[in-house]
């Protein structure tokens, strides 16, 4: 196959090839709200493979955005080919980590159901970071909100509530492996802005004056059906173990049940054993299963 630099010329190409292959891929940016705003340039370094035929029959894509930088890492949007040979995607990934200056390492999520792609991306030379599940709750019985005296649940408020929640959140997911590199309010500004906001969908747990704990809902879809997506859920390194983050998980529910919906998602990483506890008491259940493949770039 021929590796090219995507262009406008074949933007359109390598979008419907990223549509043809969402449903066997992680599809985290590839929703069709994600692919609307796509542009083909230097935080979106993208490179297609053509086959004789002159068709887009591979494609790698990376998110070299702000956030990428500041953690020093940038994940695939996608990284596939429609051919059993893994000698392609070594060639795309040789094209693409040509825009890596500064980044330590490239991930891509993987369906652990998926073992072509997995097979493929172990032989280009990606190791296995971690794994993460997928856990799914339908809102048949939603238990009672029980929450402790000197706290206070506050819905979040635009333009005044950013640095909060940031300062919460960035606390919270220090050591969470994937979640390290910390917010910014321009990140949440955005999050707000984004076609998956739901009004009300943010929540702040607080003790006394301080902020303890977030929580966000967001508009999703799961089988071709509409979902909420909850997440993050994050409290204070001090005010973990207390059973505070049943509460903001509860009150997710509550909001998924008030909002309409009918059915709850979120993710979880396979280590933090404390949330798959928590969630999986809750009602949840695991619906799928990923991989985290890690490339190096320190020892290349």
């Amino acid at each position: 196959m021929i590796i090219e630099k995507l262009d406008e010329v074949r933007k359109e190409e390598f979008l419907n090839f990223c549509r043809k292959h969402r449903n066997e891929l992680d599809d985290s940016f590839l929703y069709e709200e994600d692919l609307a705003e796509y542009e083909p340039n230097a935080e979106n370094p993208t490179y297609i493979a053509l086959n004789p035929q002159g068709t887009v029959a591979g494609a790698a894509s990376l998110i070299l955005n702000d956030y990428s930088r500041r953690g020093r890492k940038a994940r695939f949007r996608i990284l596939h080919a429609e051919t059993d040979d893994p000698a392609v995607y070594r060639e795309l990934l040789q094209a693409v980590l040509q825009h890596t200056a500064g980044l330590d390492k490239v991930n891509i999520f993987v369906p652990t159901v998926n073992t072509g792609d997995m097979d493929k991306l172990t032989a280009a030379g990606f190791t296995v970071e971690r794994y993460s599940y997928l856990l799914v709750r339908d809102e048949e019985v939603l238990p009672e909100i029980s929450i402790p005296e000197e706290y206070e649940l506050r819905p979040f408020r635009p333009g005044a509530d950013e640095a909060v929640w940031c300062e919460v959140r960035n606390a919270g997911f220090a050591k969470l492996k994937g979640s390290e590199t910390p917010a910014t309010p321009d990140m949440v500004s955005s999050m707000i802005a984004g076609a998956d906001y739901i009004e009300g969908g943010m929540l702040l747990l607080y003790h006394g004056g301080k902020a303890v704990g977030i929580v966000r809902g967001a508009d999703d879809e799961y089988n071709d059906a509409p979902i909420m997506n909850i997440g993050p859920v994050a409290l204070l390194p001090e005010y973990q173990g207390k059973g505070l983050g049943r509460v903001l998980l509860r009150a997710a529910l509550h909001l998924s049940r008030n909002k309409g919906y009918t059915r709850s998602i979120l993710c979880v990483n396979a280590e933090n054993e404390r949330a798959q506890a928590l969630y999986t008491g809750e009602g949840f259940k695991q619906v799928e299963a990923a991989a985290c493949y890690k490339y190096d770039l320190t020892v290349q």
